[in-house]
């Protein structure tokens, strides 16, 4: 049996990061309780902002505006470093200067995805992307950033630099993120398992291994009406 999961998120999101956090502990211990069953995720992409500026705008100036002024910026801020802490997840909010339009970012977890990487190999792509906003303070939507992120991850710089450099996945990347709305999904983390069962928010790990079990009840349960 394989279990789906599509995770859809966007990369400027720190509750996306706490939700991938989780999403991983659920599937460890998962696959300790099932090791019979492969679980699959995909990434799709969502825009919180879809008219950030190309080059990005900064990263202070726009929590103040959206969030009403200083203390109601750092008060989210402090939300959510101490939803975080107990699953040993690290912000860096004070090494971020620019908040990146993350078109390209999305473009390259499209780009290993629609190539066939390995899962172990997303999963590093996408991890390596959330900690290099959110811990490290780099651009994520700099093209050398984001080959030297791929180039760590196994991709040769050369194909990174000329993909990005080009319009290739752009269409495809705005595609999906429309479907998404047209899904109804509205607001970033939101998981979709086995294209049935959706869970919103960065749940706990204990949710969404829930909900994992959740989706092996509804396929044995499809299994045993399905004609033999």
């Amino acid at each position: 049996m394989i279990i789906d999961i599509d995770v859809v998120s966007d990369f400027v999101c720190p509750w996306c990061f706490l939700g991938k956090t989780r999403l991983d502990h659920a599937l460890q211990t998962f696959a300790q309780t099932h090791p019979g069953i492969e679980t699959r995720v995909n990434w799709l992409p969502f825009f919180l902002n879809p008219d950030t500026p190309v080059a990005g705008e900064p990263y202070r100036a726009f929590l103040e505006a959206k969030f009403g002024g200083v203390r109601e910026a750092d008060a989210v801020l402090a939300r959510v470093v101490e939803a975080a802490a107990p699953d040993e997840l690290v912000f860096a909010f004070d090494r971020i200067q620019l908040r990146p339009n993350t078109m390209n970012a999305h473009r390259l977890a499209y780009r290993a995805q629609s190539l066939g990487f390995r899962q172990d190999q997303v999963r590093q792509l996408v991890a390596s992307l959330f900690e290099a906003h959110f811990q490290k303070g780099l651009d994520i939507g700099n093209a050398a950033v984001l080959a030297d992120i791929a180039v760590s991850c196994g991709d040769r710089r050369d194909a990174v630099l000329e993909y990005l450099s080009g319009l290739g996945g752009v269409a495809a990347v705005r595609r999906m993120a429309a479907q998404v709305q047209k899904q109804g999904i509205g607001g970033v983390p939101f998981f979709i398992i086995n294209r049935s069962l959706g869970v919103s928010g960065a749940q706990s790990p204990a949710v969404l291994g829930s909900a994992l079990l959740q989706a092996i009840e509804a396929d044995t349960n499809a299994s045993a009406g399905r004609p033999r």
